[in-house]
Order: C-alpha cells, then sequence, then structure tokens
C-alpha cells in the first residue's frame, strides 16, 4: 500500500466536534429522533409528541449517552421538548431551518433526522440565540403584552366603523377616540346621552376641537344595532387592556425578582429630562420602567436617544442583561441583521447589502432610528446628513446599527453616554471632511490655502 495515499486519505478527515450527538426532526404529531450508529441497534426512532413520549425520547437519549442535540426550529412544536430537554441537562442547539434545508437528496424524516445529527457532530450547523435562565420569562410577557395591544387596536376599528354608520364623525374632530376626549364621549353616548351640546362639554381641555365642531360632528342617528356593536367593541377593547395590565403586573414582579436575584443594589436611578421622563405615552405600563430597568441592569439605558423606557423593555427581553453571547458589539449588529453582509468571489466583492431578518430586536432598533431622526441630536445630524446623500432606507439601517453599539456597550460594560448635540457632530464632520482634502491635496502636491472671508461676510 502507497504510505503517500494512505496519509492523504487520513488527514482528510473531518474532526468530530460533537461525538455525544443526537437530533430530533420536530413534527406537530411526531418526533423523529436520531442517534450515532454506534449508540444502539437502531440509531433512529420514531415517538409521539405526548408528555409521556416526550419522557421516553429524554430518557432513550440519556441511555445512549447523548450530551447535545440538535433540532429545528418548527413552528412552536420545538418548544415542549427543548425545555424539557434543557431541565435535564442536555445542551440543546435550536437551528434555523435555512441553514440545513438546501442540502438535496433527503426526502423522509428519517433521512432529515440522520442529516441533522451528522451535521451537528461535525459541527456543521450554529445554535440560535436563546435567553439564558429567568430573562426568557419577561420576554413571555412582553410579547403576550404586544398581542393583547394589537387585539385591542382591531377593535378601534370597529368602534370608528360603528360611529361612521351612525354619523358620528368623532374620529374627525379628535386625534384619537381612545383618548380622553374620545373615551369619555364613547362612555357617555353608551351610557344614554344624546344632546350634541353635553356631550361637547366633555372634552379635555387640550382637544384641538371647540367644542361648537365637536357638537357639530356628534349630530347623528342613534340606531340600536349601531349601539350595540359600538358597546361590544368598547367592552372588548376594555377586556384586552385589563389583561394588558395584567401582563405589566407580571412584568413588573418578574423585573423585581430578576433584580434580587442578580444582587444589584444601584439605589433610584437619576432623575430624566422632561423630555425623557413623560408619563403620558399611549400603552404604557403601570410601572415605572426606568427605575425597574435601572435596578436590574445598573444603567440608564434610556439615556441613549431613540430608546425610551418602553422600547428599552423590549429589547431588554429579546437580547436579555448578559450579552456575553456576543463577543464584540460587530458580532451583536451582524446577527441583528444591520451589518453588511459581504459576498466575496475571485478577490471580487458582489454585494454587500444587509441580509433580511425578521427578528424582533432588529425592528425595534430601526424604529428608534427612525424616531431619532426628528431630533436635535447627534444620532439624529448622522440619520439626516446619510439620508440626504444615499436614501432613507440605508440611512435608517446605519443609524439603527449605531444605536444597536451604544446599546450593547451599555448593557455589557457599563458604558454611559452623552449626547454632543447636532451642532459637535456638524462641526466634527466639517472638520474631518477638510482634513481628507488636505490630505488629499498633498498627496498630489498641491497646498490648500485657509478660507478668509471678506469684512462685509457675515461670520457666523
Amino acid at each position: 500500500m502507497n504510505p503517500k495515499r494512505s496519509k492523504s486519505k487520513d488527514g482528510g478527515k473531518m474532526p468530530m466536534v460533537h461525538p455525544n450527538a443526537a437530533a430530533i426532526d420536530v413534527g406537530a404529531t411526531m418526533h423523529m429522533a436520531a442517534v450515532r450508529a454506534d449508540r444502539a441497534p437502531e440509531p433512529v426512532h420514531s415517538f409521539g409528541t405526548f408528555t409521556a413520549d416526550l419522557h421516553r425520547l429524554v430518557d432513550w437519549f440519556t441511555e445512549c449517552g447523548v450530551e447535545t442535540v440538535v433540532m429545528e426550529s418548527t413552528s412552536v412544536y420545538w418548544i415542549p421538548i427543548f425545555e424539557l430537554l434543557d431541565a435535564r441537562g442536555f445542551t440543546v442547539f435550536l437551528v434555523n431551518a435555512r441553514d440545513a434545508k438546501h442540502v438535496p437528496g433527503r426526502k423522509t424524516d428519517v433521512s432529515d433526522a440522520q442529516w441533522l445529527q451528522r451535521l451537528h457532530s461535525f459541527g456543521l450547523l450554529r445554535a440560535s440565540f436563546q435567553p439564558k435562565g429567568q430573562i426568557a420569562e419577561p420576554r413571555a410577557y412582553v410579547r403576550q403584552r404586544e398581542r393583547l395591544l394589537e387585539y385591542a387596536a382591531s377593535h378601534i376599528q370597529h368602534m370608528q366603523k360603528a360611529l361612521t354608520a351612525m354619523n358620528l364623525q368623532l374620529h374627525h374632530v379628535v386625534a384619537d377616540i381612545t383618548g380622553a376626549t374620545g373615551l369619555r364621549i364613547i362612555r357617555a353616548i353608551l351610557a344614554g346621552e344624546r344632546d350634541p351640546e353635553a356631550l361637547a362639554c366633555l372634552r379635555h381641555y387640550s382637544c384641538h376641537s371647540s367644542a361648537e365642531t365637536i357638537a357639530k360632528a356628534l349630530t347623528g342617528s342613534y340606531r340600536a344595532e349601531h349601539l350595540f356593536a359600538l358597546e361590544q367593541a368598547l367592552a372588548l377593547y376594555d377586556t384586552y387592556h385589563e389583561k394588558a395590565s395584567a401582563c405589566d403586573a407580571r412584568i413588573e414582579a418578574v423585573l423585581k425578582e430578576l433584580s434580587n436575584h442578580r444582587g444589584r443594589g444601584h439605589g433610584p436611578a437619576p432623575r430624566a429630562s422632561l423630555r425623557r421622563n413623560r408619563t403620558d405615552q399611549a400603552n404604557a405600563l403601570a410601572f415605572d420602567v426606568r427605575e425597574a430597568l435601572f435596578a436590574l441592569l445598573g444603567k440608564d439605558i434610556t439615556t441613549i436617544d431613540g430608546l425610551g423606557p418602553y422600547l428599552s423593555l423590549k429589547l431588554i427581553a429579546e437580547c436579555g442583561d448578559d450579552l456575553s453571547s456576543w463577543p464584540s458589539a460587530k458580532h451583536f449588529t451582524s446577527w441583528l441583521g444591520l451589518a453588511p453582509s459581504n459576498k466575496v468571489s475571485g478577490g471580487k466583492r458582489l454585494s454587500s447589502r444587509t441580509r433580511r431578518s425578521g427578528g424582533r430586536a432588529a425592528a425595534l432598533l430601526r424604529l428608534a432610528a427612525v424616531t431619532v431622526g426628528r431630533t436635535d441630536t447627534a444620532l439624529g445630524a448622522f440619520y439626516r446628513r446619510l439620508s440626504s446623500r444615499v436614501g432613507k432606507a440605508k440611512a435608517v439601517t446605519a443609524t439603527a446599527r449605531k444605536i444597536a453599539v451604544l446599546f450593547y456597550n451599555a448593557v455589557r460594560y457599563g458604558m454611559d453616554y452623552v449626547d454632543p448635540g447636532a451642532s459637535s457632530y456638524e462641526t466634527r464632520y466639517r472638520t474631518r471632511v477638510v482634513n481628507n482634502l488636505h490630505r488629499r491635496a498633498k498627496a498630489f502636491g498641491f497646498v490648500l490655502q485657509p478660507f478668509e472671508p471678506n469684512v462685509g461676510d457675515a461670520v457666523s
């Protein structure tokens, strides 16, 4: 036998990263589990999805000496078996289905499970991020609260439809029919009040429309069937907001428990500016979110422009209070899909577009970028300059990335952020442009003379 040929054949073998690996092809009514061929006479078994079946699956993994398990994130079917495996001490890799779906030749659940097990054993699958420990609990509550508010919003449209059917054009004279003025008038109508002048007197003092205008808008026909639809829509709207208040209580309790568990006694949060300390925002939580986050993190992340208390809470719920899963801010922004995804072939860059991402955290940061673009801050000046040069879409992504870096550094390293202001940013930008021009001119052998305004010119 040729020794050189034998050496090259052995050297071509890929090292096994997870020798005690298993895989599960998750389904709605059946899970297909696979282990290494030398661990069981039948390395592939099918199990049902009842709780007793899931316990049998976990026991079988224990008998086969499995330590790590990989599964695809199929709908919500993976959650029960994932939680059970995690509670029994297994290292569970939840992977995105797109990482393995393009491999040809796998047309059955058996071959799919075997292929997942083989890929995982060689370390070729990346685990999706999952919040560690108890931080996953507030994420569930925050998502449930958002879902309830979406359901409540649909009943606002139902109320508007019923009012329009009665030709009560309330939504044309008030900015929000679920505001102080709108709800007062709707509740009075359902209580039996029909006089337009009496209803108009219920307007809030801050309402822009006058009482006379509101009285004209509330002159209509109060038919029984439309009043019935309005009453049911308002009742459902109130019900969903009551359930959202119950979520607020759960979120407050779990944040307090997390703060006590972390043992972080930071005292009260520093006083916020009036612009950041608004409590009249729509759908605001029933407790001081800023104080709760400061007690948990030891840092007031709402000082970052664009991150209000509620948005900061949703970011912490999605990413957790421990960002050590990402070695650097660059890894964090890449995970969010806010960093360029470079595609290079033959030494030529084919594309540098950011990849598509359906993550909630990236959507929240983009929303913060749009908000900060209207402020007189350094980030706002950056957004406006970039928007005029490359367009709003790219400006939103770039500004969202800057906010993500500030959020990462504040949560992980406790860095403080102080806004230098839009004027300071513009000054630094002009200085950088001038320095670049001088450097380029010097490279070509030219010397730029400093600009000296005439005596009659206005100097700011």
